[in-house]
């Protein structure tokens, strides 16, 4: 699940085997390697990467990909562990904004969403092996989201708020995820898009929020009139 940073230019990579000379050709051949491993997951899942399918894609020689990576599966625990950092930072800087609840509910939504768009394509074989236990997807996705819960049991307490009860946490986090699988699957327009933002505010307000928090939404423009 790679972020922005691993999508670099072609145009100067090294020559096929032949070993970078400076740090930075270094950094630009591993960032080649991790973008072809995306796109082999993206077409095949984890289950089709292979060294001779990423080697085909970053056009690099094998003696190369080896000085970087060990196995097929590497660059997809790099791509993985990047994806976790921006997910986690995103909702992490969300949770800093404010400390008005119904706002803060709808930064991490804005946060959520802005992670899934940076995946692209990638999005679709990542959720279809979430629930995989024999797929890396699986344990990073878990580990996400124990930072995640982590970090809203934090704030509520700086808010002086009890811990939410675990079930409720994990049912916003379970409807957040099956809402954006949902959209990953198609392609949505922008109203698409607004409605299903819509759908994640509810399900996170109603499970986390209080009721002075839904009054509160009552009062915004869009949240629960019928334009959504």
């Amino acid at each position: 699940m790679p972020g922005d940073a691993v999508l670099v230019s072609d145009s100067s990579a090294p020559r096929r085997g032949r070993p970078p000379q400076t740090p930075e050709q270094a950094d630009e051949v591993r960032a080649r390697i991790v973008l072809a491993a995306a796109e082999v997951f993206t077409e095949l899942g984890s289950r089709g990467l292979s060294v001779a399918r990423i080697l085909e894609r970053a056009g690099i020689s094998r003696p190369t990909y080896y000085r970087y990576f060990g196995n097929a599966e590497q660059p997809l625990h790099a791509l993985l562990t990047a994806s976790n950092e921006r997910l986690v930072g995103g909702i992490r800087a969300a949770l800093d904004t404010s400390d008005e609840p119904v706002w803060l509910g709808i930064g991490i939504i804005d946060a959520y969403l802005d992670w899934a768009r940076g995946h692209g394509p990638m999005l679709r074989p990542v959720f279809a092996e979430l629930h995989d236990p024999a797929s890396p997807v699986s344990s990073y996705r878990e580990a996400a989201f124990d930072d995640i819960r982590a970090l809203v049991r934090t704030k509520f307490a700086a808010l002086g708020r009890p811990a939410p009860a675990p079930l409720d946490l994990d049912t916003a986090l379970q409807a957040c995820e099956f809402v954006v699988y949902r959209i990953s699957t198609t392609d949505p327009d922008p109203g698409e898009l607004a409605a299903a933002r819509l759908t994640m505010i509810r399900s996170v307000l109603v499970t986390l929020g209080r009721r002075e928090d839904v009054e509160f939404a009552l009062t915004l423009p869009g949240i629960f009139d019928s334009a959504g």
